[in-house]
């Protein structure tokens, strides 16, 4: 009597008539389950699909089902149609439903993953057919040529006349601009992956989400997610994520993180399937799993949305598939340690505050730099001190395996730039990061970063204007007395004395000394590494280490004598015939690039601001 008394009530629950039987309500565990074949699922069918609306258990959700949408995602990439009931309703058909398993009369048949287009009355679903998961675990290890990943979005030429800071920032700008046309629009589309965004400002987030937009990504600003510093599988992962339960990948975990938030649809007992669709497409990958808790389903329209946490890790996804994800329970994925250290000083450059923010990052080639961009821009909003007036100096060390570490720094003022200063700050840090994991050789291998960030008052600028010396007749082996002059943002004209050595060795005639910037010197070996495309990561470590800092003064000496560079390396005064040589041994892909001159560094002066321009002071050696 009670047993009928339990099915009644749900059929009143869910006003559903032909509910399955009362075993069927009981949520799915782990092990391999009885399928449906996808030429047995017939119009009218009544299933039940799994999901979590609150907390960590799946509940029981009536589908009827429409029937089978031949070719929709694909040739021979089926769907099955079919309409939710019960909570679902009033929520509709939410991100993060994505893997939702629905089974007819115990049987597998498939996982939620398809909605109709947005503004639908009614809960109109797409079903993955559970044989389409399954090949997931049989494919090979390619990775997709159109894997959606932030360096593969197309980029508009800024309208501005100015350059740039890096790849990354053009590719945010040009996204904002773009939007999909509606005459495009599918009627189906794949729910969407809610990437919460935890510890994350309204500010990087609008800076970030076209990007991930155009991936497909709806960002999510969340509370307490993923805390957790460690990647290693928490006690008790072999009972972890049964069918039903929720799971996030893990892309940024600790004082901030990043996880995107699906369904388990299958669960042998050690390997799982679940979304039902992409997460990136990125095919083989390593990134943490973890379950995950639902605080509540925002009911919408437009974009339901569940919201929740990641809570423990307790494996590792392996495949990223257009049908599915692939995960493994108690594996355990590489991370990267990232520590920042943000200090705000004062007027009288004493340090009044600071805050030191620690995480982990996934490894991957492609959004490894795209989020250690993402995070250092968050971490320099996250202060009552920040002000739009305000100059940033950056020194970071990047420790390596099997390889010199990356010691780089840079010092960065407010300009003319159409996006905030943190996100032109980011922007270098992040194609750091692209030089070294885009590398065409190896992979690099990463132990650690850290990173300090000074927040300095007002605009920090000095240009070079003018030099002068008491005569411009030297003699080779003596020293002339120099001053350099140099025009700040608002402030006096800044002077400099300093005495310039003339080489005992340098030969008679007209020379230059050059008194330049950073940009100015690092330019020539900037084009040599840009054209040789097969530079592996120890060149690349070394041509990092070697640029030069942008709040110091550089004192060379011209001569007319030719410089070439070869990968990391420079190469002054070259005999014609090791010149003949080196070409003949280049190639389209690794090219010898040539300077008509000779630059020798004599010195350099440090600055409080960041310096530019440059001037020629021409003298005669005797």
């Amino acid at each position: 009597m009670r047993t009928w008394l339990v099915i009644a009530a749900v059929i009143i629950m869910y006003g559903v008539p032909g509910l399955a039987p009362a075993a069927e309500l009981t949520p799915p565990k782990a092990g391999k389950p009885e399928i449906l074949p996808l030429k047995d699922v017939k119009p009218g069918m009544h299933a039940i699909a799994w999901t979590v609306f609150q907390g960590m258990t799946p509940e029981p959700v009536p589908v009827e089902i429409i029937g089978v949408w031949q070719n929709a995602m694909g040739p021979r990439q089926h769907v099955i149609m079919a309409k939710m009931g019960g909570k679902a309703e009033r929520t509709g058909v939410a991100g993060g439903m994505s893997g939702s398993p629905v089974y007819v009369d115990g049987k597998l048949i498939g996982a939620v993953a398809l909605r109709l287009s947005q503004f639908s009355p009614d809960a109109i679903c797409g079903i993955t057919p559970i044989e389409s998961m399954l090949e997931i675990q049989e494919m090979d290890v390619s990775r997709p040529s159109d894997a959606r990943t932030p360096d593969k979005l197309a980029s508009a030429q800024p309208a501005a006349a100015y350059e740039m800071p890096s790849e990354l920032v053009s590719q945010l700008v040009a996204a904002g601009g773009t939007a999909p046309l509606p005459s495009r629009a599918p009627l189906m589309t794949p729910i969407e992956t809610p990437l919460v965004f935890s510890g994350f400002t309204a500010e990087t987030l609008n800076t970030y989400e076209p990007l991930l937009r155009q991936m497909g990504i709806t960002a999510v600003q969340g509370g307490a997610s993923a805390g957790t510093l460690t990647a290693k599988p928490a006690a008790g992962w072999e009972h972890a994520l049964n069918p039903g339960e929720a799971v996030s990948g893990i892309l940024v975990s600790g004082d901030m993180s990043t996880t995107g938030m699906g369904t388990v649809t299958y669960n042998d007992g050690k390997r799982i399937l679940a979304f039902g669709h992409q997460f990136f497409d990125l095919g083989p990958v390593d990134m943490p799993i973890a379950k995950s808790e639902i605080l509540t389903v925002l009911s919408s329209t437009y974009q339901p949305n569940k919201v929740g946490n990641a809570t423990e890790v307790v494996g590792a996804l392996r495949q990223d598939r257009h049908t599915g994800i692939m995960g493994e329970l108690g594996a355990e994925s590489p991370v990267i340690p990232v520590h920042v250290r943000v200090r705000a000083h004062g007027d009288n450059n004493a340090v009044v505050k600071e805050k030191d923010l620690n995480f982990q990052v996934f490894v991957h080639q492609k959004w490894t730099p795209f989020l250690m961009s993402a995070t250092l821009s968050n971490s320099l909003q996250q202060m009552n001190l920040y002000a739009d007036e305000m100059t940033y100096r950056m020194t970071a060390d990047v420790v390596m395996d099997g390889s010199e570490n990356v010691h780089i720094s840079t010092m960065l003022a407010p300009g003319e730039f159409p996006v905030p200063m943190p996100t032109v700050l980011a922007g270098w840090w992040g194609d750091k990061f692209n030089r070294l994991f885009l590398n065409t050789v190896a992979m690099p291998k990463l132990k650690s970063v850290n990173a300090v960030v000074d927040l300095l008052p007002a605009r920090r600028v000095a240009a070079i204007e003018t030099v002068w010396t008491p005569t411009t007749d030297v003699e080779a082996g003596t020293e002339i007395p120099v001053k350099v002059f140099l025009r700040p943002y608002r402030g006096d004209r800044i002077e400099r004395s300093l005495n310039v050595k003339i080489p005992a060795g340098m030969p008679p005639g007209e020379h230059r000394i050059l008194f330049s910037d950073a940009a100015t010197l690092d330019r020539s070996q900037d084009g040599a590494a840009q054209n040789n495309k097969y530079m592996d990561i120890p060149s690349t470590v070394s041509l990092l280490n070697q640029e030069r800092d942008n709040n110091r003064l550089y004192v060379s000496l011209v001569q007319s004598r030719a410089t070439f560079y070869s990968d990391d390396k420079t190469l002054p005064n070259l005999p014609s015939s090791i010149v003949n040589v080196m070409q003949t041994e280049r190639n389209a892909s690794r090219s010898l690039v040539g300077a008509p001159d000779s630059i020798d560094v004599q010195q350099s002066i440090p600055f409080d601001q960041v310096v530019s321009g440059n001037y020629s002071l021409r003298i005669k050696v005797k």
